[in-house]
């Protein structure tokens, strides 16, 4: 398909995480400099992973492949996407081009899109055990039932708490169903605290919800991606979030970075807030008297034998369909997302292994626990290489969320905003 380049964005992890920095080459401070040996170069991104896992994957990777050298370099999340889209539509194997790249996983519909990519199938169902992966992580990679991003690493959503405040209002267990989570949040709820600091923008929270309901942000026809907000299950989620965010103070018009919700958590006198994990470490530093005062637990589902549905961020290994090692690069994705070094990638950086399978690696960081149990159910958003288009400033899920909440009927407004959401993902551009 041809698309206009001026419609095309980058979605990064689904604001979970942020990066900045300058570009590294790790040519020269990795062993396994040899002249019998071939370059394999691999593009990842700042911070997915410690400089000691490279070094320490890089080592023995050449290790056992006695013929190949690996040239780890790293980028920046800002400007990728266009700096992959040049390099996929380079020559093959032009000098510094990369053989595996880091991929955002919602970033994969674009890359294939724009037909630089290997497929991968016969190596999944093979070598890569697939039918383990995390949904989130896989679906997006794969375009017309062939693979072409292979699942890396993942984090999500998970509900962060406050345990002096749960002690104070008698609250022992974290709850196991949407029903439950809203009449603890109630109880919660009281005299100077917020059951909850929810903010009314927080599209990527409501999503979950839709899917919990068997809804969906954007339905795919086959040749067209029409907006599903207006269905009745999408509905009964925004249904959902209007009642759990009304059991707090977050603001109708913001989303969850303005201002910070962790900065907000860090006053002590919210009992709970739907983040990723990783925010403690900023409640801690905004408030070192917490420290040991947080506990997690999945987002509940709407019942106690599935935990909810939550938005997918992390990254997928993609192979360059303009490599002259296929041989080589494929062997670096398989070792990288095999179980020996996902595992201890997960363990070395708390993220979530890129199989179910794989979830007890992490049972001893409750935080990770509990992003695993959720990310056994989670999603991504819709798979159109457009779907960027909708993120925008002007996102029209924010507009929606704030209309509602702020008490104009639900129905008309979901059908306004997936009127617009159909719009931007129309690839005719008219």
């Amino acid at each position: 398909m041809t698309l206009v380049r001026s419609r095309r964005a980058v979605l990064s992890l689904g604001s979970l995480v942020v990066v900045t920095g300058t570009l590294i080459s790790a040519c020269g401070v990795l062993p396994g400099d040899g002249p019998d040996r071939r370059t394999v170069t691999v593009w990842l991104m700042r911070n997915s992973a410690s400089d000691a896992f490279l070094k320490r994957f890089t080592k023995d990777f050449e290790a056992e492949h006695t013929d190949v050298r690996l040239d780890i370099r790293i980028q920046e999340w800002t400007g990728i996407g266009e700096k992959v889209s040049t390099a996929l539509k380079g020559a093959k194997g032009a000098e510094g081009a990369p053989d595996v790249i880091e991929v955002g996983n919602t970033q994969v519909p674009q890359y294939v899109d724009e037909g630089g990519l290997m497929d991968l199938s016969l190596e999944s169902a093979r070598d890569l055990g697939m039918q383990d992966w995390l949904p989130g992580l896989a679906e997006p990679g794969v375009d017309n039932s062939r693979q072409y991003g292979i699942p890396w690493y993942a984090a999500n959503r998970v509900v962060i708490y406050n345990k002096d405040l749960f002690e104070k209002a008698g609250v022992k267990n974290p709850p196991k169903t949407r029903d439950e989570w809203l009449d603890m949040t109630r109880r919660l709820d009281t005299g100077g605290t917020q059951g909850i600091y929810l903010a009314g923008q927080d599209w990527y929270s409501l999503s979950g919800f839709i899917w919990d309901e068997g809804g969906e942000l954007a339905h795919d026809s086959g040749s067209t991606w029409t907006g599903a907000l207006d269905t009745p299950a999408a509905l009964r989620g925004m249904e959902f979030y209007q009642k759990l965010q009304a059991l707090g103070s977050g603001p109708k018009g913001a989303d969850e970075e303005h201002p910070s919700q962790a900065d907000q958590f860090a006053k002590g006198d919210i009992a709970q807030i739907i983040s990723v994990p990783g925010a403690a470490t900023q409640i801690i530093q905004k408030n070192p008297s917490l420290k040991g005062k947080l506990g997690y637990f999945p987002i509940p589902g709407k019942t106690a034998a599935r935990a909810g549905s939550v938005f997918t961020g992390g990254s997928d290994l993609v192979v360059a369909s303009n490599t002259d090692d296929r041989t080589g690069a494929v062997a670096v994705v398989k070792a990288l997302a095999g179980e020996k070094w996902n595992v201890e990638l997960a363990k070395d950086m708390n993220y979530v292994p890129n199989k179910t399978t794989l979830a007890s690696a992490v049972a001893g960081e409750p935080g990770v626990a509990a992003m695993a149990v959720g990310a056994a159910h989670g999603k991504a958003t819709p798979a159109s290489p457009l779907w960027a288009t909708v993120e925008a400033a002007d996102n029209p899920i924010k507009a929606y969320m704030t209309q509602v909440l702020t008490g104009a009927p639900a129905p008309a407004q979901a059908k306004k905003a997936s009127q617009e959401i159909t719009r931007r993902l129309d690839e005719s551009n008219e």
